[in-house]
């Protein structure tokens, strides 16, 4: 599984934006490794530069140079949407009478298609196949009429699916995420301004303070002179959607999304995994990297339970492999796990191993996994995953496999075993994510796991009641902000005090 996108968005007061946003990429790469870009705004014009590949091929020495001003936009992008071409790489450029936008985006539409045929109606000329151009040809023709809030309202009021957004409209920085909350996007604060961005190591990277997850629905416009920003719930709705899969395996785990730190989350969810279903075996190992917090958690948990059980490293992983190693028959492909990773005979030769993982999709990897295992001596091999079967497809900007890839979209977990050929399996219960994330499960997006989705998608069922936006109908005017909120003067740059108002 990959994840679709990470954003950025930085105001400063008195440097140029490029560099900072390109250290940002850099720490959100694992969330997109197809293209990478920045774009920037001096006062006067706008700056560009977008290419494919990794953020350290995308840009080279001269390249920051060229981007100037103090405020800017990043993206870092894995396609779920569109095309794997320059056309969908991001951000998105769009100039018009009103000004310039740039927009970049972290999620997925559903009714991307709907808005761009009205729009093709109405004019507009796309270049992508992507449901980015499709937000941005929207905002940019709802600028025409409106301030920018309402405008952003507007829009607001017609997508549906899931985004977290960075936008620039000329020098002005803002940050939008959708009302379900599905993709995250934080707030931090830096020595000379303000970050908006998919996840905090980003902020971390920076030398930053997080201040907070933007919420659900609401608008964050910085100020473009990085000495504050203002905020606007626009769209309010009575439970959020979290993905939880962030937490499980997207998110960095040194990252804190939704006030919650992903590496403590996935020790707990470690835990959680011993008390619902711990095996007696002499070693746990982690399928690294992802297994490895909760791995950790879960031997902690059997040795506060008296167990003798060790955690140890006996995996071994190959980083220089990556996606695009070739591989065209089917031995290939299979030798490509050895590729990745190697075992320590010494750990596992003679012992009953646990390995833990966070998700087993289609199985083809964890059937060769346990092959390695018992090839390196293990005397039984016992797979425990720390998050729930997942029995179908995501809409909101995973790259998952479709409904008849998934080995548990049709089979019980004793039939996964047995295809597996593990010694037992389990996995950890959608009860556990929620106790967890000290939250109730009609706040998080569970359609992977249950087959009930928090957005109306065509042929899939919904787990609340949705109203999908009506288009091509008449478009209702935007209604006044609410909560706005003030930032003036940062406390560690003017050793004054932040203040709030109406």
């Amino acid at each position: 599984m990959h994840e679709k996108c990470g954003v950025v968005g930085i105001s400063l007061r008195d440097r140029n934006a490029a560099r900072p946003l390109y250290y940002s990429l850099y720490a959100l790469q694992h969330r997109g490794q197809e293209s990478a870009g920045i774009v920037t705004h001096d006062g006067f014009q706008q700056h560009s530069h977008v290419e494919m590949g990794l953020v350290g091929d995308a840009f080279g020495p001269g390249d920051l140079e060229s981007l100037n001003g103090s405020n800017g936009i990043g993206h870092v992008r894995y396609p779920t949407a569109g095309s794997v071409n320059a056309c969908c790489a991001q951000p998105f450029s769009v100039s018009f009478k009103s000004g310039s936008l740039g927009l970049s985006h972290n999620g997925n539409l559903v009714n991307a298609d709907e808005i761009g045929d009205e729009l093709a109606d109405l004019g507009h000329a796309f270049t992508s196949d992507g449901d980015t151009e499709v937000i941005a040809h929207d905002l940019a023709r709802n600028l025409l009429e409106e301030d920018l809030v309402r405008a952003v309202k507007r829009t607001m009021e017609r997508i549906h699916g899931s985004y977290s957004l960075t936008i620039m409209h000329d020098e002005t920085v803002l940050g939008v995420r959708d009302p379900e909350g599905n993709r995250p996007l934080c707030i931090g604060e830096l020595e000379d301004g303000y970050v908006l961005t998919s996840e905090s190591a980003a902020i971390d990277t920076l030398d930053g303070e997080l201040v907070r997850d933007v919420r659900p629905g609401e608008l964050v416009v910085l100020h473009p002179d990085g000495t504050g920003y203002d905020t606007y719930q626009l769209i309010e709705r009575e439970n959020t959607a979290h993905c939880f899969f962030e937490h499980v395996y997207f998110a960095r785990p040194d990252s804190t999304i939704d006030e919650s730190l992903v590496y403590e989350v996935r020790r707990e969810l470690g835990r959680k995994l011993w008390e619902e279903s711990g095996v007696e075996s002499d070693v746990v190992l982690p399928v690294p990297d992802s297994g490895r917090a909760f791995a950790s958690g879960y031997a902690e948990a059997a040795q506060d339970d008296g167990s003798d059980i060790e955690f140890a490293e006996g995996l071994m992983k190959n980083r220089y492999v990556g996606r695009t190693f070739i591989m065209p028959t089917q031995d290939e492909r299979e030798r490509a796990v050895r590729l990745k990773l190697n075992p320590i005979k010494s750990t596992i030769e003679g012992k009953k191993v646990t390995i833990i993982d966070d998700s087993i999709v289609r199985g083809t990897t964890s059937t060769q996994l346990i092959g390695l295992l018992r090839d390196a001596g293990a005397e039984e091999v016992h797979v425990r995953i720390g998050a729930p079967p997942i029995v179908a497809p995501c809409y909101m900007g995973i790259d998952m496999a479709s409904r008849d890839e998934l080995i548990a979209g049709d089979q019980s977990v004793e039939e996964i075993r047995d295809e597996i050929e593990s010694d037992s399996l389990s996995y950890l219960s959608i009860d556990a994510i929620a106790e967890t994330l000290e939250t109730s499960q009609t706040d998080l997006c569970l359609g992977c796991v249950t087959g009930e989705y928090p957005y109306d998608i065509e042929g899939e069922e919904t787990d609340r009641d949705v109203v999908r936006p009506d288009i091509g109908g008449s478009a209702a005017p935007a209604d006044d902000y609410e909560g706005r909120e003030h930032r003036e003067q940062p406390s560690n740059a003017s050793g004054e005090k932040l203040t709030r108002g109406p």
